[in-house]
């Protein structure tokens, strides 16, 4: 990818609407509370401005920015200094609710029990069950978007059901 787009300010908003949406469900996998989520995703969108690849399509554009999204949050929780949230403040309702608003629409009860489910697995569980039963990517993007072999994401897919099979039932 050494071409470079550049971008107008009318373009990068289009590519804003169109991929936030994802980019933040992204970031919010790995931050699990609002604020860094936040951050997360403006770091990504920083990127976008200041490398500006050129894409070949809007899929291409999509893989680009989860890959830089989940690489901005694993720098972000490596960093020292970043402060742990309690558990309280993870429960809050608020956190859930934009997280609905951010799917589009009011999440009903099932979908909110399960993301929740979904948001206590473990972090390398997560972000393959998000981005595999969310966004619909297969195991082998999955893996170059996380740089780990298919064979590890089909095993983190098929730990955190069996999780999940334990914690809401069948």
């Amino acid at each position: 990818m050494n071409r470079k787009a550049s971008r107008t300010p009318e373009e990068i908003a289009a590519v804003y609407d169109r991929q936030m949406p994802t980019v933040w469900r992204v970031c919010r996998t790995y931050m699990k509370n609002t604020a860094d989520t936040e951050d997360a995703a403006a770091d990504t969108f920083l990127a976008l401005i200041r490398s500006s690849p050129a894409f070949e399509s809007e899929e291409h554009e999509k893989a680009w920015l989860i890959r830089t999204a989940c690489n901005v949050c694993r720098s972000m929780l490596r960093r020292a200094s970043r402060k742990n949230e309690s558990l309280e403040a993870l429960a809050e309702a608020g956190d859930r609710e934009e997280f609905a608003a951010a799917e589009g629409g009011e999440a009903d009860e099932e979908k909110r029990r399960l993301w929740d489910a979904v948001e206590a697995l473990p972090e390398r569980y997560r972000a393959a069950v998000y981005l595999h039963y969310y966004e619909g990517y297969r195991t082998e993007e999955i893996a170059g978007f996380l740089k780990r072999p298919s064979s590890t994401v089909r095993n983190w897919l098929s730990e955190a059901r069996k999780l999940l099979r334990e914690r809401l039932g069948d």
